[in-house]
């Protein structure tokens, strides 16, 4: 089918929903700019179609915000280009509904073009489809599934604590790793959400209690295109964070609210299949193939100029620290938790890479660009990783990730692999944002700084 034909067929799609689901009053157009937060408009129902056919409009300069909405000071985007708009089209993802607030609304992801049609670099969605027709290439499909760790807050007091449960009005006082208590607590709440994902066409599959004070994870089910696996980890943020607060507390998914207790992470799986469907990593036996460990290597590689996109805040660095169930070290093992990079046991057909630095408060679109775009730097210029490891990562020497927000920008900036996956103008947008927000959050306290993360991110 050719593009043409694809984006009339889908935009009759856009059209249908309008007219079978006449509830909705509003809708909202959205992106996500560089830091993840949702960018756009509310525009009356009975205007939406016009949204469908010819898109909407907004400042380049809007995708490269600082955390708190503010424009970056010396970036080029605004005085120096004249604040110039791009246009503003629907994915192929179309209208969904917005489970979280009490008027029936809509919901239409948009992402954005030039105005001669060719993609703005500085999209994060963009970014991840350039990495993904790269693959398309080599006549590869990456397969991708993410778990996410958030956190259930009451944020209503002096002091952050776990909600009281609906159930019971108790307050849990201590974490309940792969608690079934803990889960029935908040039994509400997690049918709910359930019913939200199906809503939204989002593959939510396992929820579990986790090893934080009200802290649970979710995985959603492996997807076959990168671009929907991405936008569900997107929306799913946004649900969970929009329906936790119709629930009467906030739900979280920044690196660290708690300093006694484990962060949250973001851990993404993924294969890649060829043109026959078959999986490139699969050797029939554990070890897997020479392009997994040659994917392995291209993660290994970039990791260290890379933290950035993994850890994009300031508090990030503080999940980031031995022991604490997230890694430091750039290394890999067969079943190892404590290394950056885990081969998972199982069925040699599923033979998969686990990346697992990546905290919950990551922009899911450049996260997944930069996991997939090393690893396939590495199958292109066929890189050997090291041996794996085996045993404690945390108590070996091994080459480590920046142990700081600054170094982590300055490595981000002067790297030589990065370039090879992300566009040079989104890595300098990057680079201005996160100088600017590290400035500036210098200015607040602790405390100011987790209630500004704990709602945005």
């Amino acid at each position: 089918m050719n593009r043409r034909l694809t984006v009339l067929n889908d935009t009759m799609s856009m059209k249908d929903w309008l007219r079978k689901h006449p509830e909705v009053r509003t809708i909202r157009v959205a992106a996500a700019d560089l830091n993840g937060q949702a960018r756009g408009k509310r525009i009356p129902a009975r205007f939406a179609e016009n949204v469908v056919k010819n898109g909407t409009r907004f400042p380049f300069s809007v995708l490269n915000l600082d955390i708190w909405g503010e424009d970056i000071d010396d970036s080029p985007l605004v005085f120096e280009q004249g604040d110039q708009d791009g246009v503003l089209k629907p994915t192929e993802r179309g209208f969904m509904p917005m489970p979280w607030l009490e008027a029936p609304t809509a919901l239409l992801p948009i992402w954005m073009f030039r105005e001669n049609g060719q993609p703005y670099d500085g999209d994060p969605r963009h970014a991840l489809r350039a990495v993904v027709e790269r693959y398309k290439a080599r006549g590869l499909t990456p397969v991708c599934a993410m778990e996410l760790e958030f956190f259930l807050i009451d944020d209503s007091g002096k002091t952050m604590q776990v909600p009281a449960s609906p159930r019971s009005g108790k307050r849990r006082k201590a974490a309940e790793t792969l608690s079934i208590r803990a889960l029935d607590a908040f039994d509400t709440f997690f049918t709910d959400l359930y019913d939200a994902c199906e809503a939204m066409d989002i593959p939510a599959d396992t929820t579990t209690s986790e090893t934080g004070l009200g802290q649970f994870e979710m995985n959603l089910m492996h997807c076959d295109d990168p671009l929907r696996a991405a936008d569900d980890a997107w929306l799913f943020k946004m649900l969970v964070k929009g329906l936790a607060r119709r629930h009467g507390f906030a739900a979280s998914f920044m690196a660290k609210p708690y300093a006694e207790y484990s962060g949250s992470g973001l851990h993404t799986h993924f294969s890649v299949i060829d043109k026959n469907g078959d999986n490139i990593f699969d050797s029939g036996g554990p070890k897997g193939t020479a392009a997994l460990r040659q994917a392995v290597a291209g993660c290994l590689h970039a990791m260290h100029d890379s933290t950035l996109i993994f850890a994009p805040h300031q508090n990030s660095y503080d999940r980031l620290v031995p022991g604490k169930h997230a890694p430091t070290a750039i290394a890999w093992g067969y079943e190892n938790r404590t290394a950056a990079i885990r081969i998972p046991a199982g069925s040699p057909s599923a033979r998969r890479v686990e990346h697992r630095v990546a905290g919950g408060d990551v922009n899911p679109y450049l996260m997944l660009a930069t996991i997939l775009g090393a690893a396939l730097v590495g199958i292109e210029d066929e890189m050997e990783p090291p041996s794996p490891i085996t045993g404690n990562a945390y108590a070996l020497d091994l080459p480590q990730i920046p142990a700081n927000w600054a170094e982590a920008i300055n490595a981000f900036e002067s790297s030589t692999i990065m370039p090879r996956i992300l566009s040079p103008d989104l890595i300098h947008n990057l680079v201005l944002t996160k100088r600017q927000e590290l400035h500036y959050l210098a200015e607040l306290s602790p405390e100011e700084q987790v209630e500004l993360y704990l709602d945005t991110v």
